[in-house]
């Protein structure tokens, strides 16, 4: 999800060259998302300008580390271009045969192999994840060897909201955080901060956001372990921790309808405040997030979790609720989106289970999975 804005017909015609900034300053090489007016939302052409810029730091002797970092104040990149995904879905909910085949498919494939790419990089990938990260953002960040956050950190997979279901490795990463933290996040889209996203395996270190210009500076001369000794500090308090017995008690169920009926029976007014959250989300991609989260430790590696992700996205194309929730919180902006089938006994097990089930009609995803076969 993006909280891009209206952008000026030059932004929008600015090419890959423009939108992500490469340099390299003694042995490190900087990746800059530049599109600070739509957030550093990421298009088809960035992703692929990134997966360039890999290939040829990978092979050059004299780069030992790669940083990413966003432009603009606002933060790192709040996830996809969600207006084109929106125009994609209204043409897959009228052709649903051919969305799977679309440009939203099409840039999918790229964005999760650049994200099973990321993770597999032989050389230190280091994600500043200062201010907003969210969705596609986690995806080119949270993959990485080297992930700070600081106080201004805000990281969200808020995919529910808008009738999508986490992707980009998101329920991969989700799945492995501590007790069912990463259920409570994939099904409300809650926002964490430094020490929540370090508490659930998001981020590895906290370093103050006025640090950051010596910490990146210091990057250029020195290895990324030696540097981040100087830098790394405590995060400032977190609120998860102090939660996790209302979220690892209600979030066990083994249904959503079980889970909410569990928030609202604890008795924890936060527990109670995750139930309206719910009640706000599209019941079809709560189901279908909840399937996706609590199969993904059994596909084994990212590989095989962003293959599954992508079967997902691409049905989510032909569906209402994705088309529906990015109408009320981005295009229209009343917030008030009327999901299909409105509640979660309405939805059916077909209507998950389409989600799985169904290859793509631009065929499956295959990633390798050893660094030998990686070769985009």
């Amino acid at each position: 999800m993006t909280g891009s804005e209206e952008l000026t017909e030059s932004e929008k015609t600015a090419d890959s060259a423009e939108q992500v900034l490469l340099r390299t300053e003694g042995h490190a090489a900087f990746l800059t998302l530049n599109r600070p007016r739509a957030l550093n939302a990421l298009t088809h052409a960035m992703v692929r300008r990134i997966d360039e810029a890999l290939t040829a730091w990978e092979h050059d002797p004299a780069v030992r580390t790669v940083v990413i970092t966003g432009a603009g104040e606002r933060g790192l990149c709040a996830g996809g271009d969600i207006r084109a995904i929106y125009e994609d879905a209204r043409a897959g909910s009228e052709e649903p045969t051919a969305a799977s085949a679309s440009a939203s498919a099409d840039f999918w494939r790229d964005e999760y192999r650049l994200n099973a790419r990321i993770a597999r990089y032989p050389k230190p990938y280091v994600a500043v994840m200062d201010g907003i990260v969210m969705g596609g953002g986690v995806g080119v960040s949270a993959h990485g060897d080297v992930r700070v956050v600081t106080e201004r950190s805000r990281i969200a997979m808020p995919e529910t909201g808008i009738g999508f279901v986490p992707d980009v490795g998101g329920t991969y990463l989700l799945a492995l955080a501590p007790g069912e933290l990463g259920t409570h996040l994939a099904l409300t889209g809650a926002q964490v901060g430094s020490a929540d996203a370090l508490l659930c395996g998001l981020a590895d270190h906290f370093v103050p956001h006025d640090d950051l210009p010596r910490f990146l500076g210091e990057l250029a001369a020195r290895p990324v372990w030696d540097a981040l000794k100087e830098y790394v500090r405590q995060p400032p308090p977190g609120e998860l921790a102090g939660q996790r017995r209302w979220i690892d008690a209600c979030y066990a169920a083994d249904t959503v309808e079980e889970i909410v009926a569990r928030l609202r029976g604890h008795g924890a007014r936060a527990a109670e405040a995750a139930a309206e959250t719910l009640a706000t989300k599209s019941p079809t991609a709560l189901k279908v997030t909840l399937t996706a989260l609590r199969g993904a430790p059994g596909l084994g590696p990212l590989e095989r979790v962003l293959e599954q992700e992508y079967r997902v996205s691409c049905a989510a194309l032909s569906s209402y609720d994705l088309v529906e929730g990015i109408r009320a919180q981005v295009i229209d902006k009343d917030r008030s989106p009327r999901w299909k089938p409105a509640t979660l006994a309405e939805v059916t097990g077909a209507d998950v289970a389409r989600h799985f089930g169904t290859p793509p009609a631009g065929g499956e995803l295959h990633l390798a999975t050893t660094p030998q076969e990686v070769a985009w």
